[in-house]
C-alpha cells in the first residue's frame, strides 16, 4: 500500500488536498443548512398537544444529530466506483450530508454504498477503482492515502495503511472515541449482521470489540430505523465509569436514542443494603435458582375443596370443585405468567356458570358473563384459589422458611445449600429484608414469573463474562423477541462466577442458536504489553489461545522492583513522567489503596480525576486514578499499575486474581510501567 500522501506547510499546497478540503467546506456549509431548515419547522402546526410533543422530540433528535464537531471531520474516507451509472464518488462520513437538490455530499458510513470502504481488496474489489483515507488534525485535513484496487495497479509497499496506523495509535484524553474511520474486515462483518441475528464476540484486550458493539447499534438503527424506534435499543455496561467512558460514541455517530444500563441499574427492584459471602452469591446467581423460584410462584395457586356457588336472581349456580380444578390446570398448562392467568381466572370461572345457565335455556349474552366474573362471590373465590404475589413477598418467603425453600428447592439444592441460603436471622417483614445484589437478580426473575418482562428490539450487552446465570436470565429477557450482540472474553472474566464456555452463557440468555465470532487481532494494545500480560493466560485460562497485536509499534514496558519505603515515590515519579507526553494516564491500583495514592498525588501537586464504580469524573483530566475493580473496558494512553500482588489478593480466589490482573495489564495503549516491591505472582514472573 502507497505511503501516505502529505503536504508539510512548507510546501506548495497539494491541489488534491485543496480540493478534499474545499469538499469538506461544501459538506460544512451543507450540514448548517440541513440543521438550520430543521430548527426553522414548527411543532405547533400538529393536529393536537399529544402530536405536538412527540414532533417536538422527534425534531429535537433530529437537531441533535446534524450537530458538527469542529474537531473532526463530516468525512474519513472516498471511494471511486463503477456503477450503473459510471464512474462515481462517494466521501464516507459519520452521517449523511445532501445538497438542497438531495444529492449526496457526504455517505453515512452505514449505507450499503459504504460497506467495500471497510471491506474490498486487490483481491475483491467489490467495483472500487480507488479507495482514498485522509489524515485529520483538529478538523482539518492533513494528508490522503491512496489505494487503487483493480488493473493490476494496488501498490502493496506497506502491509498496512500508515493514515490507519497513525489514527489507531492517536493519542486520546476523555471518553472513548468512534472507530468509524478504522473499522477492519472483520470488525465490519459483526456490525453489518442482520437484526434477526444474535451474535456473540469473544475479543481478546485492544480488538475493539466494545467498539464494534456500538457500532453495530449505529448500524441496526440505521439499518431498521422504524422497527427499532418502536422496540428500542439497550447497551448494558459493567458500572458507571465505564458507561461515561463509552457515552460519547454512539451521539458522535448520530445515535441520540439508545438507553444505557448497568446490571445494577437494570435490576433496579430493591434498594441493596448487603453483601453475600462469595459462596452464597454463587448459588444464588445458579441457574437452578430460576426452577426453585418457579416453583415457589406456583405453589401459591390453591387446589378447591369447596363448590363455587354463584346467587343470580332466585336462583343459586354451582360448580363442583373437580371442574373448577380442570379450569385451573388448564391455566396452568397454558404457559401464561402468574399474573395473566390469575386474571383470566375469574372470566373461566364465570365461563362454567354460564354454561349452566344456558343449559337451563336461558341465554343472557355475554355481558352478563362480565357481570358475573365481577360480582363479590367469584372474586372472592379466584382470589382464595389464585392469590395475588409479590417478588419481594416470594422472596421473603423463601429465606426465611426452612419449610418453603424445602418444598421448592426438593431435588434441585441440597440440604446444604438450602441452609445456606436461608437467613441466620430472618427480617420480620419483606420491607426489612437486607437485600444483596445477588437478590436483585432472583427478584427479576420472580417479576418476570408473575408478570412478562418488556423486551426490546436490541440488547447490546459487554463484558458478559462477568455475569452471573440469573443475571444473563435477567438481559436474555429483555430481548425475548428481539436480537443480542453479546461481547466479552471468557480470559477476562473477574467474577467468582464467571463463565468459562460462551454456549453456556449464550443458552442462559436464550440464544442457544447464535454466531460466535473471535476476535484476536490486537489493535489497541501494543505487542510488549499484550505479550507481558499473556503470561497470566496458562494459569487462568488454560487453552485459550493468546491474544496477538498488530500495531507496528511494540509500545513501552517498563517493570520497577523498589524497597517498600520507596514505592510511594517510584508511582509519583512514573505518573509525573507519564504526563510529559501528550494523552491520557491511568493509575490502578488496588481498591483499599485508592484514597492513600490520592492523598499522595494531590500533596505531590499531581491533578487527577478518581473513578469509582458510582460515577466517572464529571471533568476530562489527563491523569485518572482508577480503582481495579472497575478498570475493565477503559483504556489509556499509558498505565501506571501498583503491587500486582496486591490486586491478586483483593479477589476471593487466585484465578479471579490474575484474571483482574489481566485485566488492569492491558488497559495501556502505548506505554505500561510496573511498580512493586513485592514479588511478583509466579505466573507474571515467568
Amino acid at each position: 500500500m502507497p505511503a501516505p500522501t502529505a503536504t508539510p506547510t512548507t510546501r506548495p499546497p497539494d491541489p488534491t488536498l485543496a480540493a478534499e478540503q474545499a469538499h469538506l467546506e461544501r459538506a460544512r456549509a451543507e450540514l448548517r443548512r440541513m440543521r438550520e431548515a430543521t430548527e426553522s419547522l414548527d411543532a405547533g402546526t400538529a393536529s393536537d398537544a399529544f402530536n405536538a410533543a412527540y414532533l417536538d422530540l422527534v425534531l429535537a433528535r433530529r437537531v441533535a444529530s446534524l450537530q458538527d464537531d469542529p474537531r473532526t471531520t463530516l468525512f474519513f474516507g472516498r471511494i471511486d466506483c463503477r456503477t450503473g451509472h459510471g464512474e462515481e464518488t462517494f466521501h464516507i462520513g459519520r452521517r449523511h450530508v445532501s445538497d438542497e437538490g438531495g444529492d449526496p455530499v457526504v455517505v453515512d458510513w452505514r449505507a450499503p454504498i459504504s460497506t467495500p470502504f471497510y471491506r474490498a481488496s486487490p483481491a475483491d474489489p467489490m467495483g472500487v477503482d480507488l479507495r482514498r483515507r485522509f489524515g485529520v488534525d483538529r478538523g482539518r485535513l492533513t494528508a490522503y492515502e491512496d489505494e487503487r484496487l483493480t488493473h493490476g495497479e494496488a501498490d502493496h509497499t506497506g502491509d498496512r495503511s500508515a493514515i490507519l496506523a497513525a489514527e489507531i495509535e492517536r493519542p486520546r484524553s476523555g471518553p472513548m472515541r468512534d472507530i468509524v474511520s478504522t473499522i477492519q474486515p472483520e470488525q465490519d462483518e459483526v456490525v453489518r449482521s442482520d437484526l434477526a441475528t444474535s451474535i456473540c464476540v469473544q475479543g481478546a484486550p485492544g480488538t475493539g470489540k466494545t467498539a464494534v458493539g456500538l457500532h453495530r447499534a449505529a448500524w441496526l438503527l440505521y439499518s431498521f430505523r422504524e422497527r427499532l424506534d418502536r422496540s428500542g435499543v439497550l447497551v448494558v455496561g459493567p458500572n458507571r465509569a465505564f458507561l461515561d467512558h463509552i457515552g460519547a460514541v454512539l451521539p458522535s455517530l448520530g445515535e441520540v436514542r439508545v438507553r444505557h444500563a448497568t446490571i445494577d441499574t437494570l435490576l433496579d427492584h430493591a434498594r441493596v443494603r448487603a453483601e453475600d459471602p462469595t459462596a452464597i452469591a454463587v448459588l444464588k446467581g445458579d441457574a437452578r435458582m430460576a426452577e426453585v423460584l418457579r416453583r415457589a410462584v406456583w405453589a401459591s395457586v390453591g387446589t378447591p375443596t369447596d363448590p363455587l356457588v354463584v346467587p343470580r336472581g332466585a336462583r343459586r349456580w354451582r360448580v363442583p370443585a373437580y371442574e373448577v380444578q380442570d379450569e385451573v390446570d388448564a391455566l396452568v398448562r397454558r404457559g401464561v405468567r402468574y399474573g395473566a392467568a390469575r386474571d383470566l381466572l375469574p372470566q373461566r370461572l364465570a365461563h362454567l356458570v354460564m354454561v349452566r345457565i344456558e343449559r337451563s335455556g336461558d341465554f343472557p349474552g355475554d355481558r352478563v358473563q362480565d357481570t358475573i366474573a365481577r360480582s363479590a362471590p367469584v372474586r372472592a373465590y379466584a382470589k382464595e384459589l389464585w392469590p395475588a404475589r409479590d417478588a419481594a413477598a416470594v422472596l421473603f418467603g423463601l429465606l426465611s422458611d426452612a419449610a418453603a425453600l424445602a418444598e421448592a428447592a426438593d431435588g434441585i439444592l441440597t440440604d446444604d445449600e438450602q441452609a445456606a441460603l436461608l437467613w441466620a436471622s430472618p427480617p420480620r417483614t419483606k420491607g426489612a429484608a437486607r437485600w444483596t445484589r445477588a437478590d436483585l437478580a432472583l427478584l427479576d426473575e420472580l417479576h418476570d414469573l408473575l408478570e412478562r418482562t418488556p423486551s426490546l428490539g436490541h440488547v447490546v450487552l459487554d463484558e458478559a463474562q462477568d455475569l452471573s446465570p440469573m443475571q444473563l436470565r435477567a438481559v436474555g429477557r429483555r430481548a425475548s423477541t428481539g436480537s443480542l450482540t453479546v461481547l466479552g472474553d471468557i480470559a477476562q472474566g473477574t467474577t467468582p462466577w464467571a463463565t468459562t464456555s460462551w454456549d453456556a452463557a449464550m443458552g442462559h440468555l436464550g440464544r442457544p442458536d447464535h454466531r460466535l465470532v473471535t476476535l484476536d487481532r490486537g489493535f489497541r494494545v501494543p505487542g510488549l504489553v499484550i505479550d507481558f500480560a499473556a503470561r497470566l493466560l496458562p494459569a487462568m485460562a488454560p487453552g485459550l489461545g493468546a491474544p496477538r497485536s498488530v500495531r507496528e509499534n511494540p509500545g513501552r514496558l517498563d517493570v520497577v522492583a523498589v524497597e517498600t519505603a520507596q514505592r510511594s515515590a517510584a508511582v509519583l515519579e512514573a505518573v509525573v513522567a507519564a504526563t510529559a507526553e501528550p494523552g491520557s494516564v491511568g493509575v490502578i491500583v488496588a481498591d483499599a489503596e485508592v484514597a492513600g495514592l490520592s492523598a499522595d498525588l494531590t500533596a505531590a501537586g499531581v491533578a487527577h480525576g478518581r473513578l469509582d464504580a458510582e460515577h466517572g469524573d464529571d471533568e476530562d483530566r489527563q491523569v485518572e486514578l482508577v480503582p481495579a475493580s472497575v478498570a475493565k473496558g477503559l483504556e489509556f494512553d499509558r498505565v501506571v499499575v501498583l503491587e500486582p500482588a496486591a490486586l491478586v489478593e483483593a479477589e476471593p480466589d487466585e484465578r479471579t486474581g490474575l484474571r483482574r490482573l489481566y485485566v488492569v495489564l492491558t488497559r495501556a495503549v502505548s506505554g505500561l510501567t510496573v511498580v512493586h516491591s513485592r514479588p511478583l505472582p509466579e505466573a507474571l514472573a515467568g
